[in-house]
This record gives C-alpha cells, structure tokens and sequence, in this order.
C-alpha cells in the first residue's frame, strides 16, 4: 500500500512539473516581441541571420540613454537597399530605418550610431539587399531606463542649440586605396530627441516627445542615405558612415524634427 501511495505521489509530482512547464511556455513566448516585430515591420518575411551584416554593441551598456551601436555590411553584399535598426523591447522597437543612395557606394560599408535602450533587450541590425532578400545581425545588451533617463542638460539650452550641426570628414589613405574606395563622414546634431517618457523634476510632468524624425544626407547632391527616425536615437543624434567619394566630396545634409521644424548643413560647417 505505501508503495502505491509513493508512485502516485511521484506520478502527480511530475504530472504537476508538466503542468508548469507547459504554462510557462506561453509566458516566454509572450516576453518575445520579436515574432510580433517581425509580422507588422517585415511582413512576416524571410530574415536570415548571417555574415552580410553585422552589429557591433557591448554587452553591458556603461550609460542606457547613449548605447554606442556598430553596423558593418561587407562590400560582398553588393548593393543593400536599407539597414533597420530593431531595439526588441524598447516601446517604438523600430530606432530607424536607412535607405541608401547611389552615393553610399558599393565597397564595405559601416554606419555606426547612438541609441537609448529601456530595458534588457535584442538589438538586430536588419538590411534588405537589392534582391529583396533579408538579412540579420543581432546582439543581446544589457541595459535599462534609457528611454525615460533625463537629458543631459536643460531644456531651455538645448532648445536655444536647436538643430545646429557639425559635419567632418576623414581623409584615410587606406581606405581611399580600397577597391572600391571609400570615405568617412561623422553628422552630429544638437538636439534634445525627447522621447514623451522623460519627467521634468521641476513640474512633475513628462516632457512632449521632440524628435528628429528625418535626416537626408548627401554627397555633392547625390544621396548617401535616408533616415526615418524613432524615439531610440539618442539625444545630439551622431552618425558615423562611410561614402562612396566622388567631385567635391561636400556633405550636406537636410534635418526634420516632429514639430516639423528643418535644419541644414554642408560639410563648410554652415548651418541654419
């Protein structure tokens, strides 16, 4: 008798562990926002993880409102019509989206920028090359509170430097002996990209989201890329890329806010 009463206690044991198993399936699935990303951003389709591009982020974030992120495309790749910067749990997942221009150029490419990130999160580098095909970099970061985190300064001075912005340009001689050769040019801009989930200590009341919502860049007119932006980009956005060089090689670059106010710049550093 005591054996039986053994077994069925082993038996409701594990039919219980059974139980909870399968209940905890749907709560990390549930966790999972990528699925849900993947069906309204890509349409469901076909994302293949592999070496067309890549994504450099660190693992632990010293500062979650200013992640320094990476992404590198091989020139292999040949031509990539946009790169999708995905932050899983961020409230607006999508931080931006690039599409390139015929003066992005075809060598290796990299496009390195800022971003905030809210909590613990996948950050996926997604291109589509010129054959519609997806392809994926991804990279776990921990990181927490960046999309809420105050801005580094006042709101009265950042918006007196609204939209003033700073353009370089590199000369490496390594890289213009590539074959193809490229070039690098750095835009930063000075704005406070608030977010709408950012508290003013003074009033107690979160600050209205102000962001910048499209940049243009250009090389000597023609385009190097296009950038729809999300609340993710990081307050002053900096964006490091490579181009492909051609006459003057002049920078110039074209920025829209949410309040729809625009800002211009060339590589003279002349901007309003």
């Amino acid at each position: 008798m005591h054996t039986r009463t053994m077994k069925s206690q082993k038996v409701s044991l594990a039919f219980a562990a059974m139980l909870a198993v399968a209940s905890a399936v749907p709560a990390i699935a549930a966790d999972d926002p990528w699925q849900d990303i993947r069906r309204d951003v890509f349409n469901n389709r076909e994302i293949v993880e592999d070496s067309t591009v890549t994504l450099e982020a660190p693992y632990r974030a010293e500062d979650a409102a200013v992640v320094p992120l990476t992404m590198r495309i091989p020139s292999s790749a040949g031509e990539v019509k946009s790169l999708t910067l995905v932050i899983d749990k961020n409230p607006a997942p999508v931080a931006a989206t690039f599409h390139f221009g015929e003066a992005a150029g075809k060598g290796d490419r990299m496009l390195s920028t800022r971003v905030r990130i809210d909590m613990y999160s996948n950050v996926r580098a997604i291109v589509e090359t010129a054959d519609g095909k997806l392809h994926m970099a991804t990279k776990f970061v921990k990181a927490s509170g960046g999309c809420s985190a105050a801005a580094s300064k006042d709101a009265d001075e950042a918006l007196a430097n609204l939209g003033k912005m700073q353009i370089r340009t590199f000369d490496d001689p390594a890289m213009k002996d590539r074959s193809p050769p490229v070039r690098e040019a750095q835009v930063m801009i000075r704005h406070p990209n608030f977010t709408g989930m950012q508290m003013d200590q003074l009033t107690r009341e979160y600050t209205p989201m102000k962001i910048v919502q499209e940049m243009d860049v250009k090389r000597d007119g023609a385009r190097i890329f296009k950038m729809e932006g999300g609340i993710s980009i990081s307050e002053n956005p900096n964006f490091r890329f490579t181009f492909a060089p051609g006459g003057e090689d002049t920078i110039e670059v074209t920025a829209k806010d949410s309040d729809g106010k625009v800002f211009t710049a060339t590589s003279a550093g002349k901007a309003s």
